[in-house]
């Protein structure tokens, strides 16, 4: 049963989304891995490159799949933008933009313009069609369309990315406080997939940006099925802060999947990591630090959300696994990692028991913060099952646990970290929920 304290509404959409996921979940794994990042940003919002040498970029690092999800846009339309607004986005030595952009796509592939003011030239941005055949290439490289829903409530900003979208999904902003927005925009993303027909993942973006939510947030919004973990911008805060209870990403995945499963009854959070990247020219926030590896039958948009909705997915800054599977008999989940040579492994199996200390401590925020008060919990959340070396770790349930997630660390650091001693890592889904 729901408890008593959701809203029908709530209670029925937490509901909904836990029979779908337990059905999905009960078929048996199949498909090969591909990898994806769903969090991209270029010239078409606030990033510092053209969309089409971003994707190159990611197709020739061996990428599958990409989603360009600028701010409250689609790569549609005529978009102008002067070459001195682009270098100046540039902020690094070397050759110009454009330049780059001729350099791999042809002489005669930007257009330009006389600048507004009679001043130098404008280009035009290209859209997504007219570069993704230039790109894509059937089961090895495909470009998704996706948005960064770009809402807030005051100075607390809310962004979810919708990933395999048709249209713009305007931001729903400032509504009853920051959950009800929060709910309310997932709500309108829901409501796309719905009238497209189509399957769209909406997944929370980088809890701790301006720290907009906490985790008694994404707990009780039950709309919200993914959040990420792992976010490759620096100012987003993985590792949290000690001036802010339970603000680390670790920790606030598993307050909230712990409120979900043993006080809602509802289904809990999947984790995504992702790049968040605006610069490709150097800078604090270049590509390639997080991504997803996505098992699904094929490499179309709607295979790929689909094996996300159902958890078919793990996140990683550079650990690569060759499998991830749950037998729901034995209550084992099991691991196979792609070692690389000369790199050990470590692997941390944490979750929640049953019967777990489930009272809070009311903490004041920083001044600043949008969040006035935050919520201390118990260390007995998300607790250190077990930890294992080696290549093939393996967990089998006792048969208290709310749920189990693993965490595989490697003790060589990622190819490009945002700042030093970050070491590359994978997470796993929660299961036996």
């Amino acid at each position: 049963m729901m408890p008593a304290c959701l809203s029908p509404l709530t209670r029925a959409a937490a509901l909904a989304l836990t029979l779908s996921i337990l059905e999905l979940g009960a078929q048996e794994p199949s498909g090969q891995w591909f990898k994806g990042n769903t969090h991209t940003h270029s010239l078409w919002s606030d990033g510092n490159d053209f969309p089409e040498m971003i994707c190159s970029w990611y197709r020739d690092q061996g990428y599958h799949f990409l989603v360009l999800s600028d701010h409250n846009t689609l790569q549609r339309g005529e978009k102008w933008m002067s070459e001195a607004a682009i270098e100046k986005r540039r902020g690094a030595l070397g050759p110009r933009v454009a330049d780059k952009c001729r350099a791999r796509f042809g002489e005669d592939w930007l257009q330009t313009r006389p600048g507004a003011d009679g001043k130098g030239i404008e280009i035009r941005l290209r859209q997504l069609d007219e570069y993704r055949p230039q790109l894509e290439k059937p089961g090895r490289f495909l470009l998704v369309q996706g948005e960064e829903v770009s809402a807030q409530f005051g100075k607390a900003p809310i962004h979810i990315n919708a990933v395999n979208t048709k249209e713009v999904i305007a931001p729903l902003k400032d509504l009853g406080d920051v959950r009800e927005t929060l709910r309310a925009n997932l709500k309108a993303i829901a409501a796309h997939a719905k009238a497209i027909g189509k399957p769209v993942l909406a997944h929370l973006n980088h809890p701790n940006y301006r720290w907009a939510l906490t985790a008694d947030d994404l707990a009780h919004v039950v709309e919200d099925q993914f959040f990420e973990i792992y976010n490759g911008h620096p100012g987003i805060y993985y590792e949290g802060d000690p001036k802010r209870v339970d603000s680390a990403h670790e920790r606030i995945w598993d307050i909230a999947n712990t409120i979900r499963i043993a006080q809602l009854k509802a289904a809990p959070l999947y984790g995504v990591a992702t790049d968040d990247s605006h610069q490709y020219h150097g800078g604090s926030n270049t590509p390639g630090r997080g991504w997803v590896m996505v098992r699904a039958r094929d490499l179309s948009a709607d295979a790929l959300v689909q094996s996300m909705q159902r958890g078919d997915f793990y996140a990683s800054t550079g650990v690569s696994l060759k499998a991830v599977d749950f037998d729901t008999t034995a209550r084992r989940l099991s691991l196979r990692i792609n070692a690389q040579p000369g790199v050990r492994y470590k692997t941390e199996f944490r979750g929640t028991r049953r019967g777990y200390d489930s009272g809070t401590k009311v903490v004041d925020a920083p001044e600043a913060d949008p969040q006035p008060r935050r919520l201390e919990h118990s260390a007995q959340i998300g607790e250190l099952l077990a930890s294992v070396e080696g290549e093939t770790p393996a967990y089998t349930f006792t048969g208290d646990e709310l749920y189990v997630r693993a965490i595989v660390i490697a003790d060589k650091p990622m190819a490009n970290p945002p700042a030093p001693g970050h070491l590359q890592k994978a997470w796993t889904q929660p299961v036996g929920w």
